[in-house]
């Protein structure tokens, strides 16, 4: 080694790290993902919010048994946030659960262990870290990947809500830009005090494209055919990529990924689709969504909870109900009459799956 060479200033080693894109890149877009879905926008369109809406309903109007922390603000929030984000976690205290806004777990077998949680607040939120056995927390569309996280029907069904997003964009965009009942009004020369007039005499021209043009021609030998009199218009035909077809398909879409029959929203929708709709939206979606927040908070609180979504929003068929308990009391009064003992009358019913032990599960 030279003489120079000890007044040279070394240069650091440069660590090298096996990484992708990046662990913070992939964490916020996957932050991100899970705050909005795939675009973010989805969720503004009046579809997903009305979707948002039923359930907030439904959940407010529950039945709970077992617990006075489950407030009907509580369970609408609940459902707000599972038809958004996918999950909802809630903060246990002795005087009601506080809703979390952003949370970060740590898991053992993939069960989470304890949280680090955020609670708003007017002036600005703070960060508490908490026990697993002190927070409520539910999940849906889960996968074997992350059993801990939950993703919302709307990122479930993220090429629909595009599809719903682009359509209804691009049908703004035609209203609000297009030259909509705009025409090109052919007008004889004149001079230039009398176009001015002229086009101030116009109203509702809309974006500036209301044009004339000349029809007094001689270069072919006289003045220009009367059809070159007739207005053209300059509204845009947009029936051929069929918008109307294509919002609906993408409505239905949505609307089904969130347990909603489509036909609810059709206008000619009667009384019997109506229930149906509810009834399906209620045992299918809601009810289950119910059960699991029931058996989160039974094994965090520790006694039994019940919630029941079905019979205050009646999603059933009531005039089907009363003609079953009449055929029902009427067969067990000839039964009766008969002189079958309760054993057999027990034994009859199993056989169409409605006595105990009938075998239907």
């Amino acid at each position: 080694m030279g003489l120079l060479d000890l007044f040279r200033r070394r240069q650091p080693e440069v660590e090298t790290r096996a990484v992708a894109m990046g662990y913070t890149a992939d964490l916020l877009a996957a932050r991100a993902e899970w705050l909005a879905g795939a675009s973010g926008v989805g969720e503004l369109t009046s579809t997903v919010q009305s979707c948002v809406s039923l359930w907030e309903g439904a959940f407010a109007l529950a039945d709970v048994d077992g617990t006075s922390l489950l407030t009907r603000r509580n369970l609408a929030m609940f459902a707000r946030s599972i038809a958004l984000r996918g999950e909802a976690v809630f903060l246990i205290r002795d005087d009601g659960l506080l809703p979390v806004t952003d949370w970060d777990l740590s898991t053992r077998d993939g069960k989470p262990r304890a949280y680090r949680v955020s609670i708003s607040e007017v002036g600005g939120g703070r960060s508490e870290t908490v026990l697993a056995a002190e927070v409520l927390h539910v999940a849906v569309g889960s996968s074997p990947a992350a059993p801990w996280a939950g993703t919302s029907p709307l990122h479930r069904a993220s090429l629909s809500a595009g599809l719903l997003q682009a359509v209804e964009i691009a049908l703004s965009e035609v209203y609000r830009d297009a030259p909509l009942g705009s025409q090109i009004v052919p007008f004889p020369e004149s001079g230039d005090d009398d176009m001015a007039a002229l086009s101030r005499s116009f109203r509702g021209r809309r974006g500036r494209v209301l044009l004339r043009e000349s029809v007094n021609v001689t270069a072919a030998g006289g003045p220009g055919p009367a059809q070159d009199w007739k207005p053209a218009s300059m509204t845009p035909d947009i029936q051929g990529v069929l918008p109307v077809e294509s919002l609906q398909a993408a409505r239905a879409g949505v609307l089904t990924a969130y347990g909603v029959l489509p036909a609810l929203f059709v206008d000619a929708a009667q009384g019997p689709l109506v229930r149906e709709a509810q009834r399906h939206l209620c045992q299918w979606t809601l009810q289950p969504l119910a059960m699991l927040l029931a058996e989160e908070a039974t094994e965090k609180l520790g006694t039994p909870v019940l919630i029941d979504t079905l019979r205050p929003v009646q999603a059933y068929d009531v005039g089907g109900r009363a003609r079953a308990l009449s055929t029902i009391v009427e067969a067990l009064a000839r039964g009766k009459e008969a002189g079958l003992s309760p054993q057999e009358l027990a034994q009859a019913l199993t056989q169409v799956n409605w006595g105990p032990n009938d075998g239907a599960a």
